[in-house]
C-alpha cells in the first residue's frame, strides 16, 4: 500500500494585525515545523509562487526565507528549491525557556485584549496540536 502524499502547507496572511507580512511567513513556517505540519525535507513554494499566491512583493518572501535560512530552519538548493532543514534545534536551556515564556505571555495578552480567556486559548492550542495528526 502506498503512502498518501502529504497535503501542501497553506500560508494565510492577516493584513489587519499590524504584523509585517515577512514576519507572518516566518512565524507560520516556524509554527508548522513545531506542530509537525512541516517536517525535515518538506519543500516550500518557490518565492515567485508564494508571492503570487499571497499577492505580495517577491522581496517580502525572499526576506522571510532568508531569515529562516540564516536561522538554520531552511535550506535552499539552487535549481531544486527551498526545503525544511533536518537540523535539530536544542530543546533545553534558560534562553529557550525564557523565549517560550515570552511567547505564552504575548499570546495570553493578545487573546485577552480580543476578549478571550486563558481557557479559550488553551483549547485552541489543543486543537492546533491535534491538527497534524488529522491530516495524516
Amino acid at each position: 500500500m502506498s503512502a498518501r502524499p502529504k497535503p501542501a502547507f497553506n500560508f494565510h496572511l492577516d493584513l489587519h494585525t499590524g504584523v509585517p507580512v515577512y514576519r507572518q511567513i516566518v512565524d507560520q513556517v516556524r509554527g508548522a515545523v513545531a506542530s509537525g505540519a512541516l517536517n525535515a525535507g518538506d519543500q516550500l513554494p518557490t518565492v515567485r509562487r508564494l508571492a503570487v499566491d499571497l499577492e505580495v512583493n517577491p522581496n517580502t518572501v525572499v526576506r522571510a526565507y532568508r531569515e529562516l535560512e540564516y536561522g538554520g530552519m531552511l535550506e535552499t538548493h539552487q535549481g531544486t528549491g527551498t526545503f525544511i532543514s533536518d537540523q535539530k534545534f536544542p530543546r533545553a536551556g534558560d534562553e529557550r525557556q525564557r523565549q517560550l515564556a515570552q511567547i505564552v505571555f504575548d499570546a495570553i495578552a493578545r487573546a485577552g485584549s480580543a476578549g478571550f480567556t486563558i481557557q479559550d486559548l488553551s483549547e485552541q492550542l489543543r486543537i492546533a496540536a491535534d491538527e497534524p495528526n488529522r491530516r495524516r
